[in-house]
């Protein structure tokens, strides 16, 4: 039994594309949620400029709302120079960085060509370190660009050989074109040029997220980054649709052989109890269908 831990992402990735201003106190409810459902460690915000993402213009009071969870590891975005002096401030317990892997899905997201993007990462990793905390990189729209098309997977390599001593790499295939096959030949290659642990972030665009994970999983992966209810989508790119459903992806785990930790109930709970938040109901499927077999 293989045991795959999975990293809750809604609080951040699932809500910076949504259109309803979610209260801050509900946001610390998601996380607190999660964590009752089984989730230790969980993306609570980003460190990002109010201005272009309001929903997570109240990122240091999330993090305080957060605080006293106990066992819970707490995770901040940081784009920049400045998003890394905020998660500091706020006393994150883990730094996610992000390079995107094309250079104009780069620009509209981070403002500046990948080539920039990771040399100033560079600069950033060994301060998280010297703060004692974990430092993981994320390389966005691995398997895809919405403005460029095809990402060579060499591109790819290059930016994981060259992001320096980082505790974790992350493919994330951010418009949701991957299939299984790009999948396994992706982690597969990677885990040629890193000895850092590898973690898998898919969208559910076209319909492949959680095969997308099982094959990720049979490569090798032991950590997947999940969003409650299947919401989600980055406000920089067209058509942008929702990650994979974190109670989808337990079950599909759980049924193949695997432990999460993370109760499938639970989680559907979770993802109808945000659908009331929202006000919608929510991509994920389990919620609607529920378990099997029935209880």
């Amino acid at each position: 039994m293989t045991v795959i831990e999975i990293v809750e992402v809604g609080p951040r990735d699932g809500l910076q594309n949504h259109s309803v201003v979610v209260a801050t106190p509900d946001k610390v409810e998601l996380v607190r949620r999660a964590v009752a459902a089984g989730t230790s460690r969980v993306e609570v915000t980003s460190f990002v400029n109010p201005a272009r993402v309001p929903q997570l213009a109240d990122a240091a009071q999330v993090l305080d709302g957060v605080r006293s969870l106990a066992g819970l590891t707490r995770i901040g975005l940081a784009l920049n120079t400045r998003g890394l002096d905020r998660a500091l401030a706020a006393r994150v317990d883990e730094v996610n960085f992000v390079v995107v892997a094309s250079d104009t899905f780069s620009v509209r997201n981070q403002g500046m060509p990948y080539e920039e993007s990771l040399a100033l990462i560079r600069t950033l990793v060994p301060r998280v370190h010297e703060a004692g905390l974990r430092a993981s990189v994320t390389v966005g729209a691995t398997f895809g660009c919405p403005f460029e098309g095809e990402v060579p997977l060499d591109r790819v390599l290059r930016i994981v050989e060259r992001v320096g001593e980082v505790d974790e790499v992350s493919l994330a295939d951010t418009i949701g074109v991957a299939v299984p096959s790009d999948v396994d030949k992706a982690f597969t290659r990677v885990r040629s040029v890193t000895g850092a642990p590898l973690r898998c972030h898919f969208h559910n665009t076209r319909n492949l997220g959680s095969a997308n994970v099982l094959a990720a999983v049979d490569a090798g992966v032991r950590a997947v980054d999940a969003s409650v209810g299947g919401i989600g989508g980055c406000p920089f790119a067209p058509n942008a649709t929702g990650n994979v459903a974190t109670e989808d992806v337990v079950y599909a785990l759980e049924r193949s052989g695997h432990t999460t930790g993370v109760s499938p109930s639970a989680a559907a709970d979770n993802a109808i109890w945000l659908g009331g938040i929202l006000g919608e109901q929510v991509p994920g499927l389990l919620s609607r269908a529920g378990g099997f077999p029935h209880d």
